[in-house]
């Protein structure tokens, strides 16, 4: 069967290196689409990968690019990544599987893009990592996931050890669902992460949740970080909170049920999302998704976000006194 499927395709299968990506599953159909006159499936077990026709079963994560750019990307080892990057390649439904079947193709060897889990004391936590030198850890915030990270990775790739991480609740990492979810917890679970790599002391990059994240690291664990860089952190809300006593008696826990379809939150999340429907917007909106749309996924993203909404701003425990002090 993989002898009538294209060229190009195969180039890829024979390349791929279960070593470089963990799909975190027992197993996943990936979609490709325009290689060829028909679409292609590729199975992942874990142990490898094989091509096959596409059939009616629903895929776990969709690749499209026209002829040109599957041509490209077999005959050069690093372009998958980066048609990706330059929008000729298009990666949906679950980012977490599109760019590892890249990053496993790209035959980049020792400091290429690895897509894998780490076992801590808090749970095993998915990581994308590249390079070698100094370690940056990166924080994502709230919703999102490691891939997000992606276009800082390949920008600094050539000078650090860039590790992108799934925070527990998020993405492919650990979803306990009466954790607290808050930046004590965040912040101790990136600890644990960094104490299962051997990592002394590491540079922190943090966007919006994460940057709060990132913060508590620098105020609890101030001897394990080096530099922090903040994009858009999320700090304790200045303004009156006047939804704050209702909200501290609703348990995030709740979020477990989902009284509405699928198809109606998908949808209503696509449609207030501004710029839902270009590609890398959508491609966040499909990782948001993922997680959003299982229970403990849910429930994660609620506590999180009411922990944002009710964290106190003074006082002997304030996030502003503590900052200043």
């Amino acid at each position: 069967m993989a002898e009538r499927m294209p060229p190009v395709l195969r180039t890829l299968i024979r390349r791929y290196d279960p070593d470089v990506f963990e799909v975190g599953r027992g197993s996943a159909r990936i979609r490709l689409e325009g290689a060829g006159k028909a679409a292609c499936d590729v199975i992942l077990d874990g142990r490898g990968a094989k091509l096959q026709s596409a059939n009616g079963k629903r895929p776990d994560a969709l690749l499209s690019a026209d002829p040109e750019t599957w041509t490209q990307i077999a005959e050069d080892v690093r372009g998958g990544m980066a048609a990706y990057q330059s929008g000729r390649l298009r990666v949906r439904r679950d980012l977490h599987l599109g760019v590892g079947f890249l990053a496993a193709t790209a035959g980049t060897g020792e400091g290429g893009l690895r897509l894998r889990h780490v076992g801590t004391d808090e749970g095993p936590l998915s990581v994308a990592e590249a390079g070698a030198g100094e370690p940056v850890l990166m924080i994502h915030g709230l919703g999102a996931t490691k891939v997000s990270f992606l276009p800082t990775v390949a920008a600094l790739a050539d000078r650090f050890r860039m590790i992108a991480v799934d925070l527990p609740g998020f993405g492919d990492s650990v979803k306990p669902l009466r954790a607290a979810y808050d930046p004590a917890y965040f912040a101790k679970a990136m600890i644990a992460l960094l104490d299962a790599e051997g990592i002394e002391r590491a540079h922190l990059v943090g966007n919006s949740m994460g940057g709060r994240v990132a913060l508590e690291i620098g105020l609890r664990y101030p001897e394990r970080v080096n530099r922090i860089g903040l994009l858009a952190p999320s700090l304790a809300w200045l303004r009156d909170r006047p939804w704050a006593p209702f909200l501290r008696l609703v348990a995030p826990q709740l979020g477990v049920i989902q009284p509405a379809p699928r198809v109606l939150i998908e949808a209503l999340v696509r449609r207030v999302v501004p710029g839902g429907r270009e590609e890398w917007t959508a491609a966040g909106i499909d990782e948001f998704l993922r997680g959003y749309l299982t229970p403990r996924g849910r429930a994660a993203f609620y506590a999180a976000a009411r922990n944002i909404y009710l964290e106190e701003p003074h006082g002997r425990d304030g996030f502003w006194t503590r900052l200043a002090d």
